[in-house]
């Protein structure tokens, strides 16, 4: 995989925390504003905490994508290709096989 395909994040962590102390903020505080546990944001750098990381991306006006990208990947469509994938028959159905007449 070439490095070009790999987004890098708009903010490293030590970024974040000081914009977030910039603006008279703590973590557990927005934690606490947020109806978190009091460490669910000061875990985000280390683990995936989806609210904990909207709150930290809404409170300094980022999109949580941008700052954590590798944990928000960007996939392709999820609906199936019906031409690709045609659709099978349900194994609950009546198929022909189950109508026959028993010997």
């Amino acid at each position: 995989m070439s490095k070009s395909s790999v987004q890098e994040p708009k903010m490293d962590w030590p970024a974040i925390l000081a914009e977030i102390h910039r603006q008279g903020m703590t973590l557990t505080e927005l934690s606490l504003r947020n109806d978190l546990p009091r460490t669910a944001c000061g875990k985000v750098k280390n683990i995936t905490h989806y609210p904990a990381q909207d709150a930290i991306a809404d409170f300094i006006g980022e999109k949580p994508e941008d700052l954590w990208p590798s944990r928000y990947p960007k996939g392709g469509p999820r609906i199936l290709d019906t031409k690709k994938f045609p659709p099978v028959n349900s194994q609950k159905g009546r198929d022909v096989a189950d109508k026959r007449a028993v010997a």
